[in-house]
């Protein structure tokens, strides 16, 4: 169902409609809301419907497609005449799908063929085949050619043991990266298998999750250190006298003005500072303070002493320097150790780069909260003695990571004073130990103690109520356990670990040996399927109270229960797997731009570039705005590193926020998008191939057909070729008869890009000659840039980008690949996504609502 749109009235500068009026009217084109092709299923077996074949469509295929894909001619290995016209019963459907595709497209006939159709024969024969394809799926959707059964993805693991846990630590770390499928997923059930020994690593894992969770013994005691920078001035001037300095990390006498240099060094311990039992609070004024210029870094040494498990409270007093500038500086804390002189090791203790807001005569403490046990510690804590060498000391390392490239004297961070409490424990026993250690009467009781364990444990674990039975085998094991264990906490620990090592908590969507591809899922099994797709972790105690009640699969119910799941702050699970996944952006990960030919790439950079993307999306959801707009927005999600690149004014700081875009300006939209572009570049320029085969795979989920061996590749040895721009490149490599089948679908779309540069900048010239970012279809539509790109598939392609974002979004959702069976629920969201304005939340509600995500 694909309509192409004649624009011929204009309303912008260039004399023609703006992108956003070609969204409009390309929306209002579209075969899903102007036809009723959707078939609602009755209870009438259905019938292939071959005398309307015979008798219209026959004919029409003979005049226009069948003299090239014929017996007298067989273009591209592909017959026409031959398929047969029961979908039903017939073994063609997948060639029907092309067929339908390319009329749809405008591709087929090419332009300039003596064999052309006419607009309403074209609409017939589309007509027919889309309720064909239809019936014959609805059809096929008891075949068992699929399955959701599988396990869990490495990250779904690690977020069901923080959520069934408590805790936010990253356990999944030791398991093995997962193999990406077809469909460009982690999570499809045909890559998910398991082996015995990722069994036993499993088991390792949930005992080791456990025993974090878990405590022992009375509440430890807390140390504290209470560091003024005139203490911390003290350890480090050694006498020496103050310089005149006015760069690099430095101390200051606020009121002499003297200056000393802040630089930390072993020393044989003498500049650790020691902790105490009781907490003293340093002055709020003082006239020492540390300065900490942009991209400038100082370790404060905290010895020792540190517990091995606990939090690590830090507060810092500070202030910025200046406040002329629009651009608060940042700090950034990194804890870690040098035990000689040719090894050290530090890592970020939080994710966030606070901003500094305070002005200097109103200072104010920045908070961070560290888990002692999830960060790189000293071996040598205990083994030698402070002052001896190896070094036994850990540090905390200040870094002010402002990335503006202007104001940079107006950004440094002014330090007054140092707080930390260590180990910090909201309550005692922590509330972790206390979910699985619940409070009872019967703790004396052994036996009857370890079936209320079990009893809360396991419902929660295995996303179901449990049996008797099943209880009285976890308990079996327990009493098999406890005389090899010193106390009632470790065999229990054992017994739960392997109840975290079952199927029953690795594996999701049980299927019965009876089970019908159409059968419904249970109330638990949707629990889990809906908690899975947009926590991307195990449901809640909501989700399992309203599954034993039986009231999850009502449609309002779903509706409501959704929309809560996404207001939730897990939902930014969901957001960041599916769009890293969606995108492939494991490309940009690795990503390795040539410093000589781009200078200002740097990690700042490159960090905002993997943001943006998942930013968008998540702007997108929250306001339910329209699936299109991943193909064109006046808006953008950046921060001020993304914006300079960008050449955007007026954004400061490193949040993401909204920020709106002029008719004229280059970006809108997913593929305007630096990361996105660059991650398709080589690093040193720009590759239409890599850009147009992503276009294909993951927008319009039309991947191009594989090349075929033998390939011969590009010879840039060869000095007339290595003359060439990449555009010429790749149409004088498109000459050769072996190439010309794939590359006339592939290259068109990524040549569009030619303006944008390795690392997504915008670029008028390439070797000193004007671009050339024009190229033409293999239907012969001429697309003129990213600009014409995006005309195209915004008034020729909206049908088929919806549907492409309904398939990734629901392969996503269901964990499985999608079929010829669910070809006719695929139409039917998109139709229903179509008809309700295309929001992306919309879309959403309609996958998590529809007959397919609630089957098996």
């Amino acid at each position: 169902m694909g309509f192409c749109l004649s624009i011929s009235s204009a309303s912008g500068e260039d004399g023609l409609p703006t992108l956003e009026e070609v969204k409009i009217r390309g929306r209002l084109q579209s075969g899903y809301r102007k036809t009723a092709s959707v078939q609602e299923p009755t209870n009438q077996v259905p019938k292939a419907n071959t005398a309307e074949f015979h008798a219209t469509i026959e004919p029409l295929l003979q005049a226009s497609c069948v003299p090239c894909h014929g017996p007298e001619k067989e273009e591209g290995g592909f017959r026409v005449d031959t398929l047969a016209p029961d979908m039903i019963r017939g073994g063609d459907a997948d060639w029907w799908i092309e067929v339908i595709n390319v009329l749809s497209n405008g591709e087929m006939p090419p332009e300039g063929n003596e064999f052309q159709l006419a607009g309403d024969a074209r609409g017939q024969i589309i007509d027919w085949l889309s309720i064909e394809l239809q019936t014959a799926s609805q059809v096929h959707r008891n075949d068992r050619n699929h399955t959701s059964f599988r396990r869990m993805t490495r990250y779904e693991y690690n977020y069901a043991l923080q959520d069934l846990l408590g805790l936010p630590y990253e356990f999944a770390n030791d398991l093995s990266p997962e193999t990406i499928s077809e469909d460009g997923f982690e999570n499809s059930s045909e890559m998910l298998q398991m082996s015995v020994k990722q069994f036993v690593n499993y088991r390792a894992i949930g005992r080791q999750a456990l025993q974090k969770a878990v405590v022992r013994g009375p509440r430890p005691d807390n140390l504290y250190y209470s560091i003024p920078m005139d203490a911390a001035l003290v350890k480090e001037r050694n006498d020496k006298k103050p310089q005149d300095l006015k760069r690099g990390p430095r101390y200051r006498d606020l009121a002499t003005g003297e200056t000393y240099r802040a630089a930390y060094q072993y020393n044989g311990g003498r500049m650790a500072h020691l902790p105490s039992k009781q907490l003293t609070d340093p002055p709020v004024e003082s006239s020492k303070v540390l300065l900490l210029p942009p991209g400038n870094e100082h370790r404060i040494d905290l010895s020792d002493q540190l517990p091995d498990r606990g939090t690590l409270r830090i507060r810092v007093l500070a202030s910025r320097v200046s406040m002329e500038s629009p651009s608060p500086p940042t700090l950034r804390l990194r804890f870690g150790y040098q035990p000689s002189n040719d090894s050290r090791t530090s890592e970020r203790v939080d994710d966030r780069d606070v901003p500094i807001l305070a002005s200097p005569d109103q200072p104010a403490y920045y908070r961070w909260d560290v888990p002692l046990s999830e960060i790189p510690r000293n071996n040598y804590r205990g083994v030698t003695e402070l002052g001896d060498l190896p070094n036994p000391t850990e540090y905390l390392i200040l870094q002010n990571s402002y990335s503006g490239r202007k104001n940079r004297q107006e950004s440094e961070i002014e330090i007054l004073s140092l707080q930390i409490a260590t180990p910090v424990y909201e309550q005692w026993p922590p509330e972790s130990h206390a979910r699985i250690f619940i409070d009872s009467d019967n703790k004396e009781d052994e036996p009857a103690y370890a079936r209320e364990i079990l009893s809360a444990f396991l419902p929660r674990a295995w996303r179901r109520p449990v049996t008797d039975a099943e209880i009285d085998r976890q308990l079996a094991l327990f009493t098999s356990v406890r005389p090899e264990c010193q106390d009632f906490q470790e065999a229990m620990i054992e017994v739960l670990a392997t109840a975290l090592a079952s199927p029953k908590f690795l594996y999701l969507i049980a299927e019965s040996p009876q089970a019908t591809k159409s059968e419904a899922l249970t109330d638990f099994e949707l629990a889990t399927r809906l908690s899975m797709f947009l926590w991307c972790s195990t449901p809640d105690a909501e989700l399992l109270d309203l599954a034993e009640r039986g009231e999850l699969n009502d449609h309002q119910t779903l509706l409501k229960q959704t929309n809560r799941m996404l207001a939730d702050p897990r939902s930014e699970r969901f957001v960041q797997q599916f769009v890293r996944q969606w995108l492939g952006m494991q490309l940009l990960d690795y990503l390795d731009v040539e410093k000589a030919s781009y200078p200002d790439f740097d990690d700042e950079l490159k960090t905002a570039m993997q943001q943006e993307p998942i930013a968008f999306f998540q702007q997108m959801l929250a306001e339910n705005r329209s699936v299109l707009d991943f193909v064109h927005a006046d808006y953008a999600m950046v921060n001020e590193r993304l914006a300079m690149h960008y050449g955007l004014q007026d954004v400061h700081g490193k949040s993401f926020r909204k920020v709106s875009l002029a008719s004229n300006d280059r970006r809108g939209g997913l593929m305007t998008q630096a990361g996105l572009l660059a991650m398709n570049s080589d690093g040193k320029d720009s590759h239409p191939l890599k850009r147009g085969i992503w276009l294909l795979e993951r927008l319009l989920n039309d991947p191009p057909p594989p090349p075929p061996a033998a390939v011969p590749e590009i010879d840039i040895a060869d000095p007339e070729i290595a003359k060439m721009t990449v555009k010429e490149r790749i149409e004088n490599h498109r000459n050769d008869p072996a190439c010309i089948s794939c590359h006339a679908k592939i290259d068109p779309w990524g040549i569009a890009f030619e303006n944008f540069d390795a690392v997504g900048l915008w670029r008028d010239q390439i070797k000193d000659k004007p671009v050339d970012a024009s190229s033409r279809l293999f239907n012969q539509q001429k697309l003129d840039g990213v600009d014409g790109l995006k005309r195209y598939l915004l008034a020729n392609r909206q049908d088929q980008f919806c549907r492409a974002m309904v398939h990734k979004l629901t392969t996503f959702g269901l964990g499985r690949p999608l079929g010829f069976a669910d070809r006719s629920s695929i139409d039917q969201i998109t139709a229903q996504l179509r008809q309700k304005g295309d929001g992306l939340s919309t879309l959403v509600s309609l996958i998590v609502t529809s007959e397919l995500f609630q089957a098996k």
